[in-house]
């Protein structure tokens, strides 16, 4: 079973209002999935997509590629620099057209950073049984942040964070070793992070190739 949440349902995650003028959320709570080695099939696609951009985005800097330009305008609007903390989606564009490929962590995780290789929009994936509702995507204040996956310490005061009852849990730059996707999953959180300039349409539509790509790979 998957739940894909519309304009018109209660979000998981609650966007504060500051933020509205900047940022649009999209969200689905799939279940029940099966985390574990990654089908051949999406090293496959992962594989023919970085070869795509390659040849499409080799000879351009960063800051000249159109579809880099949705996340980096929700930065500045946010009042961060995208150029020092990065888009997620921006940093595996980065590898790839440095020739490098993606990690192979397990199949959630892999299907994420294709969708957001895709995309080239920031996504963030979490174990929803390791967050403590409510939910809510603000900036942060003094002090607030969590331990990255591999990073130490992520600071989240004055940038664009994800935050339950313990505190943070997530941002579109890092993942968080709290919320992290494990084989011991059974239940995602998706949140999709897009431009005001992006119908809300266009935004259901991304989150919903998202949902039918994470059950196809890691449905149970």
């Amino acid at each position: 079973m998957s739940r894909h949440l519309s304009s018109e349902a209660a979000p998981l995650v609650r966007l504060d209002d500051s933020l509205r003028p900047a940022l649009r959320l999209g969200q689905a709570l799939i279940e029940p999935v099966r985390v574990g080695p990654a089908a051949e099939e999406l090293a496959h696609r992962i594989r023919a997509l970085q070869k795509r951009l390659r040849a499409d985005c080799g000879d351009s800097r960063p800051g000249e590629i159109p579809g880099l330009a949705e996340a980096r305008a929700v930065y500045r609007a946010a009042g961060m620099d995208p150029t020092r903390h990065r888009p997620s989606s921006e940093a595996l564009l980065r590898r790839t057209l440095k020739g490098q490929e993606l990690p192979v962590i397990h199949n959630a995780v892999d299907v994420c950073n294709y969708c957001s290789l895709d995309l080239l929009l920031p996504l963030g994936l979490y174990d929803m049984d390791r967050l403590h509702p409510p939910l809510s995507c603000r900036l942060g204040r003094e002090g607030e942040g969590y331990e990255g996956i591999r990073k130490g310490r992520i600071n989240l005061e004055n940038r664009l964070g994800l935050f339950d009852r313990e505190g943070g849990f997530g941002s579109p730059s890092s993942d968080s070793l709290r919320s992290c996707v494990t084989e011991g999953t059974t239940r995602l959180l998706l949140v999709v992070y897009a431009g005001t300039d992006r119908t809300q349409e266009d935004l259901q539509a991304a989150v919903e190739l998202c949902r039918e790509r994470f059950l196809r790979w890691c449905g149970a």
